[in-house]
This record gives structure tokens, C-alpha cells and sequence, in this order.
């Protein structure tokens, strides 16, 4: 099976970011392949998350890439990398060299959308994402369904011109299982019930691109 590496970023802090990339390590890890975790942000919270991780679950190697992109392990066959917000700095711009897709959760605020447009735009302008070769997925995130904000999330996310690849239910059990180290596909099936629907058209989307 091909190597991917995802790079789970935007130009805004506090949208989500490392939630989703602990998270989806968690969904590799648990499918049986040898995953690591890029820590690419100075505030260090996916290797936080690493330590607080328990030895009996699927294990997930972190790698420290808060100066830069740095070596892959030999036989990673998946590689979520955790960025600094931004997309201007040159350690952004490596860390997008670096990944086969971009992954960019958006929150339902009216701050957000302002920041994910500027920051597609960007992103937009790097060759590799103008000739489709780094597709970019946009992901819903914390949404409340049947909402206004989610409903004027809904159109923002429609005009930007990339997939939506899927929406996150607002749930407590995020930041639950974060201070636990894991991630909600370490659950038992009966605790994770509901949330890892959300989460399956995105690792489709990735899988499809090994």
C-alpha cells in the first residue's frame, strides 16, 4: 500500500487542527498501518497528546517538525502532519511540499470564513495545488446541526471551489478522549457510536488517494 501524508492545516488557530489530525492518526493506527504524527506547531499539543497516550492502543510515532520538515521513518505508511497556523512562513510552505492532500477544518464563525478565504486564496497560488496534484478537502467542524450558523456555514463552504469532504458534529467526546491521549477510533464500538460516521467520507477521500 502507497505512503500518504496528510497536512490537517489553516491560516486561523482554534479551529480544530490538532483534534483532527490526533484523530485521524487514531483511525490509521487502528486500521493497522504504521502511522506518525508531525508536530509542526511551536505549541507543541499532538506530541502533548502522544505522551498522555496509552501503551495497550494502537501505537502512533511522533516526530518533532516545529523547525521544519524533518525525516519520515522508514515503513510509515501514513503520515498526518499537525501545522502552525499560517501559510506564509517558509516552514509552511515546506510542510505543504511535504503532504499528498491538504485538510482544512473551517468552524461555523464568521471569523473563520474570512481567514479560510484568505487562506485558500494562498494556497490556491502554490503550483502543485493549481495542477491538482495536492488536492485540497474542506472539513465542517464542530457544526450543530439544524442551525443558523451551520446553514450559513453550509453556503460559505459550497462557493469555495474545493470538496467539502465531510461535517463534524459538535460532540463532548473530543475533548474527552484528548485528555486521555486517544482518539475516538480507539473506542470501544458502544462509545463511539454515531461519531465515526462523520469521519468516513474523509478517510475514503484519503485512502482513495494510495
Amino acid at each position: 500500500m502507497a505512503a500518504i501524508s496528510v497536512l490537517i492545516a489553516n491560516a486561523k488557530g482554534g479551529c480544530g487542527k490538532t483534534t483532527l489530525a490526533t484523530n485521524l492518526a487514531s483511525a490509521f493506527a487502528n486500521a493497522g498501518l504504521k502511522t506518525a504524527l508531525a508536530e509542526g506547531d511551536r505549541q507543541r499539543s499532538s506530541l502533548q497528546w502522544l505522551k498522555r497516550r496509552p501503551d495497550d492502543v494502537a501505537q502512533i510515532e511522533g516526530l518533532d517538525w516545529r523547525d521544519g520538515p524533518g525525516k519520515v521513518p522508514k515503513k510509515v505508511q501514513r503520515l498526518v502532519i499537525d501545522a502552525p497556523a499560517g501559510v506564509t512562513s517558509k516552514r509552511m510552505h515546506a510542510l505543504l511540499e511535504c503532504a499528498d492532500l491538504v485538510v482544512m477544518p473551517v468552524l461555523p464563525s464568521v471569523f473563520d470564513e474570512v481567514a479560510t478565504r484568505r487562506f485558500l486564496k494562498k494556497v490556491d497560488d502554490l503550483k502543485p495545488v493549481r495542477k491538482g496534484l495536492k488536492p485540497v478537502a474542506i472539513v465542517a467542524n464542530r457544526v450543530r446541526p439544524n442551525t443558523r450558523a451551520a446553514k450559513e456555514l453550509h453556503v460559505f463552504l459550497q462557493a469555495l471551489g474545493h470538496d467539502v469532504a465531510t461535517r463534524f458534529t459538535e460532540r463532548a467526546i473530543y475533548p474527552d478522549v484528548a485528555r486521555q491521549g486517544l482518539g475516538i477510533f480507539d473506542l470501544a464500538p458502544s462509545r463511539r457510536k454515531g461519531a465515526v460516521d462523520d469521519w468516513l467520507p474523509l478517510v475514503r477521500l484519503i485512502e482513495d488517494r494510495a
